[in-house]
Order: structure tokens, then sequence, then C-alpha cells
């Protein structure tokens, strides 16, 4: 990027930055995401970095936070709340020691780890051990005094406590060798006189998060985007009784007055608050012997990150001796001794390069994003979908445009919003094609759908797609057939249709590319062993639209096999259960087509053999929902799905009251919890092979 334009990028992140600053902190308003504003955040410290010559004093990189509301008294912090550096990679957390080790390069370097809770900084003043001042953060020198709102909090004691003889002595013997000056600890912890400031943070629990919304709902008001917004408006309340109802929490982190406690390290600052009657977030917390360590702490915090009770976006790291830590001071408006090193963004803002348009097996034009490379959710991804026209025009999206995407879970990423005030004037609006991409074919629009269809039935891009559809995990399911090797049969003129992958003997693959007698010999073995399939996985593999996976065990259930399938009339189609005219039209026609009919002969001829479906075991499911979560040791889940179905149950994708049981692999997710939270039955996957065997 030539320093021109760096310098209006950066105007643009600068104004879009504070104004959604200015709605969140003084506002309590919120446009998008907290990660979506990180993102945002992350590029212009980023871009300040490259050319330093463009920073000022009121860039939003040089401050801590939002200004103090009108309606409470300033509280003037004795030593300021200063904000934390944000990483989100593990090549970034390393940058980062490295930058720190050249300040201190003869020192030892350990660390602590805390959770970083997604909540509201608060201070916390005992005088003579009794709470007299409890204030936000604010703009980092000035907070707000919200000190009744803080007492109705139960993990925050209104007096701070005298640990017993025995917790000091086993305190000592903990830390025994690491310089702790035990004459000025006792001292201290019998005599609380004059003042200490402790920090930590508010939050609130999914479960009252999910209860005040539902509320919300009731009363037909907004409802709240997360937890952390509920917990900064509520402490801004004039009236303390509000604040109670919210059930607020609190952990606390951080001791200012350390040396006059005789401690010499971080982690002995968690134990101390914590025998003062201080909560600290103890069950999470690790001490780390290096960096390694750290990645290794974020990584296992991170697969327990659903089944927590309460949201976190990260981990913060800290050196772990008081005294280094102090040594490293200050750079800008952050400590150098502490980072952020965040979780996976879920959502991240970018700036789209161009769009393009790729065609699917049943012909649908479907837009797809290109922009730079970008951090999201643990991969970098450089491409989402736009899905359609209707939603281009939507969203107002324009080549050029800074948008924000979201990705979940496996999910390819898509965009959700565009940022219309970081518009240069230089955008481009995207059209409607008129040609196929591929075969230069008339693009069409039938009455009725939003999508755009390529109007030729032979476009190679059709054909590719259905056969990457054919050999897919829910269809044919053939090991070691891709993409990349479909692509390669195709160029090389040996498969056309899914019958011809029937046809592919040894010899015809060594001579190709990435191929040698062992791999040739291992493809050729799995598409013959997946030659006997069910019906229902033959019925999804032939890519009829609008058939996945349900309505394909629907028509197995009512036909039983492929020839009475082959043979159905429309009466018959329409007659099924859970099969609508629409569905039923498409797969009459599919069915008369007579390109489809040879194509189906010729998969038959070519060895496949559709195995009829029969009853094996009773309906002893019949009635009964169940949700799958985590990963299961004995079954795969499709394996899982299968065997429900086959005894008359249904499979959801959600966790309802109407749920009758919710099995629980290895490492379930968040569907466990809201499981346990509705009383729906949680079962082993032990449990569940019983349950199928009764």
């Amino acid at each position: 990027m030539i320093k021109q334009e760096a310098h209006q990028r950066i105007q643009k992140l600068r104004e879009t930055i504070d104004h959604h600053r200015y709605l969140y902190h003084v506002l309590d308003r919120q446009e998008i995401t907290d990660e979506a504003l990180d993102s945002l955040k992350h590029e212009l410290f980023a871009l300040e970095k490259e050319f330093p010559e463009f920073i000022t004093q009121v860039s939003p990189t040089q401050r801590v936070a939002g200004a103090v509301l009108e309606g409470f008294k300033k509280v003037k912090h004795a030593i300021p709340m200063l904000s934390i550096e944000d990483v989100f990679s593990e090549e970034e957390f390393f940058d980062w020691e490295e930058r720190i080790r050249k300040h201190a390069p003869h020192s030892h370097f350990d660390y602590y780890a805390e959770v970083k809770m997604d909540g509201l900084a608060v201070a916390l003043v005992y005088r003579d051990g009794v709470l007299v001042i409890g204030s936000t953060r604010g703009d980092g020198k000035e907070g707000e005094d919200v000190t009744n709102n803080l007492k109705t909090i139960e993990q925050i004691p209104l007096q701070l406590r005298h640990p017993s003889e025995r917790e000091v002595s086993d305190f000592l013997h903990t830390f025994s060798g690491q310089g702790i000056d035990e004459k000025k600890l006792r001292h201290r912890l019998i005599d609380f006189s004059g003042d200490i400031e402790v920090r930590g943070e508010v939050f609130m629990e999914k479960i009252f998060f999910d209860t005040l919304n539902r509320q919300q709902k009731k009363k037909g008001e907004p409802l709240f985007a997360n937890p952390r917004n509920v917990s900064a408006g509520s402490i801004r309340q004039l009236d303390s009784s509000v604040v109670a109802s919210r059930h607020l929490s609190f952990f606390g982190y951080a001791l200012l007055h350390e040396p006059s406690f005789g401690i010499t390290t971080h982690q002995q600052t968690h134990e101390l608050l914590r025998m003062m009657g201080i909560k600290t977030n103890g069950a999470y917390e690790a001490y780390c012997k290096d960096r390694h360590a750290v990645s290794v702490y974020r990584s296992n915090l991170l697969k327990k990150r659903e089944s927590l009770s309460y949201w976190i976006d990260g981990v913060v790291v800290v050196v772990n001796n008081n005294a280094l830590c102090a040594r490293l001071g200050v750079v800008g408006k952050t400590p150098r001794c502490m980072i952020a090193f965040k979780f996976p963004a879920q959502q991240a803002t970018t700036v789209l390069k161009s769009v393009s348009f790729q065609v699917g097996r049943t012909g649908v034009l479907t837009p797809v994003a290109t922009f730079e490379p970008t951090a999201l959710a643990g991969t970098t991804v450089t491409h989402a979908t736009l899905h359609n026209m209707d939603e281009i025009n939507r969203l107002d999206v324009r080549v050029g445009d800074t948008v924000i995407i979201e990705k979940a879970g496996d999910i390819i990423p898509k965009v959700i919003r565009v940022m219309a005030e970081m518009r240069n004037g230089h955008e481009k609006k995207i059209h409607i094609p008129r040609a196929c991409p591929v075969c230069g074919s008339p693009v069409v629009r039938h009455e009725g759908e939003v999508a755009l269809r390529c109007s030729n039935k032979r476009c190679f891009a059709k054909e590719r797609e259905q056969l990457i559809h054919f050999v897919s995990k829910k269809a044919f399911n053939i090991d070691g057939l891709g993409e990349k090797i479909i692509d390669q049969l195709a160029h090389a003129g040996l498969v056309r249709t899914a019958a011809d992958l029937f046809t592919l003997k040894q010899g015809d693959l060594e001579p190709l590319e990435r191929f040698a007698a062992t791999s040739a010999k291992n493809l050729v073995e799995a598409i013959q062993a997946s030659k006997h399939i069910t019906l229902p996985r033959f019925l999804i593999a032939l890519g009829i639209h609008h058939v996945g996976e349900e309505t394909a065990l629907d028509l197995a259930k009512r036909f039983r096999s492929l020839e009475h399938v082959l043979h159905a009339s429309r009466e018959e189609l329409d007659a099924i259960p859970n099969v609508g005219p629409i569905v039923a039209q498409s797969v009459y026609e599919y069915l008369q087509d007579t390109k489809n009919k040879k194509c189906i002969q010729s998969i038959l001829e070519n060895g496949v053999v559709v195995k009829r479906l029969i009853h094996t075991v009773t309906q002893s499911l019949l009635g009964k929902t169940f949700v799958l979560t985590g990963s299961l040791e004995t079954l795969t889940r499709d394996d899982a799905k299968e065997k429900i179905r086959a005894r008359g149950g249904d499979v959801s994708s959600s966790v309802s009251k109407e749920t009758d049981y919710v099995v629980a692999g290895v490492d379930p997710g968040s569907k466990f919890e809201k499981a346990k939270k509705l009383g729906v039955r949680i079962v082993s996957e032990k449990e569940f092979l019983k349950i199928l065997e009764t």
C-alpha cells in the first residue's frame, strides 16, 4: 500500500472506530460486534506501526476507553487503568515476547495465564479493609463512582478477609524460595490500614443473560447483543435494585499494592487475593513456564470455551515476575509485560476485491466474494459467499467496500454487513451476469426463484459439481476421491459421468501426475468397495434438486427399492408425508428425464448394487427426537443418524424442550449446555448404544 492510500485508510479507520467506541462506551449502544471492532483496531494498529508518521494524539490507539457518563461522580484512579495490546495468532504472540526480551535480555521469562473475561473492568478501593469506592475504568485516568451498584454483587466482599495462620503458612510453603518477604506479608495481612486497591471484571453468566433476553422479548423490547453490554449497562444504572436483579458476577485479577505485601510474582498475587476474600477465576488460571506452555494453555481453554457458564474471548498473559514486569514499563497506553492473546475471531473486517460467479451441480450461479487474506475463526480466508443477487442488493455491497465477514463453525464465511461509512467513491456496483462463466450459455432466472441458472444442461461446471457431490461423505463416500482428483480425471478424459468412475482400472490412473502404483490401487479399491450402497445414500448421490437426507429417507421408506422409486407416479410422490408438491415435482421431473435414466442405468450396469430398505429392527424409537453433540468413538455421526432413523426416530440439529435425548460424545458443544438448562435427558455414547439395542 502506498503512503497516500495508507493515510486515507488510517483516517477512515479512525473515524469509524471513534464512532463505534462512542456508541458503545458513552451511549451503551452497539451496531457492530466487539470482534468486528477489534478487527478494525487491529488493522489501524498495524498500519500506524508501518507508517508511524501518521500517528496523532487523537488516534484511537493512543487512548484507553470512552468518556465518563454524566450522572455519576468522577473518580480519579491512583494508577491509570491501562488497556492491553491484542494479538490474534501464535506468530504475533511470539513476536511480542521477542520484543519484550530486548528490554531485559538477560532475564528469565515465565508467565501467568488468565481467562480474558468478556465483561466490564472495575477498580475496588478498600480503606482500612472496608470497601469505600468502586469505579469503572472510564477514560483510564478517571472513572465513574458506581460503589453502591458494585456492592450488590455477591462476589465482591464489603470487607477484606484476614487469612488464618494455617493459610499464611501454606502460602509461604507453596511459594518457598521465591523471595517473599515473610515479615511484610504477615504484617500486611494483619494490618489492612490505608488504601488497598483491587481490580477485576464484572460479568454476567450465560444463563442469566438468556433469562433476561426472554424477559425483554416478552415485553416487546430490544434484545441485548451480549453479556458484556448488559454488564456495562447494569453497572451504570442509577437504581441499585435493578443491578441486584441482574445477578452479575465478579473475578479479581490485580492488586495494586503488591510490594507492601512482600510478594514477588503475579501467581502469588492471585493466591493472595483469594486468601483476602476476593474471588478469582482459579479453576482456569495457570502458571506457564514458557511461551509454548502458554500456547498449550490457550488451545485447551479454547476447547472448553463453549462449555463454560460465561463468555470469554481469549487469555491474558502476564510476565510472572513482578519486578521484571515493572521494569518493562509502559509503551504508549499499554503495559509491556502483558498481552491479550485473543481467540480466533468469528467476525472480521476486510476489503472486497472482486466478485466471481461459481456454477453448482444444479446450474445455480452463486456470487463469491474475494478479499485480502483475513484471519477468521483460526484460519486464513480469502472468499465468502454472497448467496444471490437479492442478497447483494439488500446489503448494497460493492467491489472496493469494507465489509464485515462472519464464520460460524465449519460454514463458509459470509458477508453480513457493508460499512458504507468507509466508502471513498471508487467502489463499483456488481451486475447480473448475462452468460455462464464456464460455458458461455445464457443465464436464466425462473419465475418465483431468486437463483440465476446456466441454461445449458450439459455445462461442464454442472457435471463437475455433480461428480463431487456423488462421491461426497453423505453419498457414495469414496475415500481419496476429492475435487482435485475429479478435475484430474475429467481433464484426462477418463471420467465425464458418475458411471465412468466404476470403470476405472489401476492402469488408467498410474500414468497421471501424483499417482503411483499404490495410490492408484488404493483409489480403485475404494471405488469398488463403495459399490454396495443403501437406497437413501444412492438417492442423495443423484443430486436431485430439493432432495437431502430427510427427503431421501422418506422416499426410501415409502418405496423400499430403487426400482419402485424409478417407476413412482406423480400422485404417489405427492402422497408421501413431509414431501410437498414442489419437491415431488422436482423428483418426478428428474426421474422422467431421458439423460438421467441412462445415467442411472449405466451406474447399475457397472456393478453398483442399491440395497433394498428392509425393516431389520422394530420401530423402537418412533416419535423420539435425538440431537448429537461431540465426537463419537464407535460410530460416525452419519452412522448414528442412520441407526436412529432406521428405528423410526428423528434427528435434529438443535436442542429444544421437544428433544428426547441429547447424545454427548467427546468435547460436546453448546448443545450440551442448552440441554442441561432445559432439563433434556443427556446420554453418553455407551447409553446411546444400549438404547439402540433395546
